[in-house]
């Protein structure tokens, strides 16, 4: 189903922008772990909207409610259902899209497939629907520390053509979270600011790079050929909302390369573990990891909603224009930070658990 996630820990989100709520149901998170409501709010804080100038002004507490699935701070094992109430929908600044499709939005093509849409804010469509995600992220990462030790931490890497220096081994999430941008490059930060303020004062948008890394993986997460791990990252990421592309290591750049300029030759590591001298292959050798840090790249196109007049159709293909109303990110990169950190935990507990399910590690 188009609405659910994984295997051995699944997720379903649920809900539409401007509806009553949105939220999620996960299924599959082991017993006996302690969780409060504490360990979500965070996460869903970095997520929210109104957090400065940069992101959309909609004012939203998102405030969360688990509902089931955890007593007395220790779940259950069974199904944790949590929900975040909609409070500050503006539906009338949607009337316009009611008849006419934003240009690169989802609200044509969601019309030639169900013959019907929820034009307020674009329904599902909407980053809104990235709460459930983070969410249930907040619970799978919990798992990941308690149990395996693994961290994950993600940070804008470029806006526009403003590329950060990054220390990939060292970044820390206080580090990224010190700006408004989640950039942990302090002069990249501020060029990037400058540019999303211009942008923004110019009623457009741009994009930009998330870079992520997990730290603390072991060797042999994933799965041959269909559900390797690197494929199940790459559908992950693609899930999002404006993302666009993906690599993982290396990437694209490996294109430019000879075998022996990548090849991450192995070595003895600290107590006989096997290790490799380079992260080309960005932590995943034959879709497993092989116990580097996991590092992928997320490309996010600009906002599709823009202030400014474009050409486009309405419902019956008349040609006119349209100019966006309402709040909208002018980048979705700072907010995007927790969410692509969300679905690298979600991806990866579920490889955990089926790994544990399958060999026992």
């Amino acid at each position: 189903m188009a609405s659910v996630f994984g295997q051995a820990f699944r997720v379903s989100t649920f809900g539409e922008s401007h509806g009553p709520a949105v939220g999620v149901v996960v299924d599959g998170c082991p017993p006996r772990l302690g969780l409060d409501v504490a360990d979500v709010q965070r996460e869903l804080d970095r997520r929210k909207p109104g957090q400065s100038r940069l992101t959309t002004q909609r004012r939203e507490g998102d405030v969360v409610e688990i509902l089931s699935g955890v007593v007395d701070g220790i779940t259950l094992g069974t199904p944790i259902a949590m929900l975040v109430r909609n409070e500050d929908a503006r539906g009338r600044d949607y009337d316009e899209m009611r008849t006419k499709y934003r240009p690169s939005h989802a609200d044509y093509t969601y019309q030639a497939k169900y013959g019907i849409r929820a034009w307020e804010g674009g329904g599902r469509a909407s980053a809104r629907e990235t709460i459930g995600r983070v969410a249930a992220g907040a619970v799978a990462q919990k798992v990941l520390r308690s149990v395996w030790n693994v961290e994950i931490v993600a940070a804008v890497a470029q806006v526009k053509d403003i590329e950060a220096s990054l220390a990939v081994e060292s970044m820390t999430r206080e580090a990224v979270d010190r700006t408004p941008v989640r950039c942990p490059d302090l002069d990249g930060a501020a060029r990037m600011i400058d540019v999303i303020d211009a942008a923004r004062k110019a009623g457009d948008s741009v994009g930009g790079v998330v870079l992520c890394v997990a730290r603390g993986v072991p060797a042999g997460w994933g799965e041959p050929v269909f559900d390797k791990l690197d494929a199940d990252l790459a559908k992950a990421m693609i899930s999002l909302p404006a993302a666009k592309g993906f690599e993982i290591g290396g990437g694209f750049a490996m294109t430019h390369a000879t075998g022996s300029e990548v090849n991450d030759a192995f070595r003895r590591g600290a107590g006989g573990r096997v290790t490799t001298r380079t992260n080309f292959s960005g932590g995943v050798q034959g879709g497993i990891s092989n116990g580097e840090p996991i590092v992928i790249r997320v490309a996010f196109k600009p906002t599709a909603t823009i202030l400014r007049e474009q050409d486009t159709v309405d419902i019956d293909g008349n040609e006119t224009t349209i100019a966006a109303r309402g709040r909208h990110d002018p980048c979705v990169l700072p907010r995007a930070v927790p969410i692509v950190e969300a679905m690298m935990a979600l991806v990866l507990v579920d490889h955990a658990l089926r790994q544990r399910g399958q060999c026992g590690s």
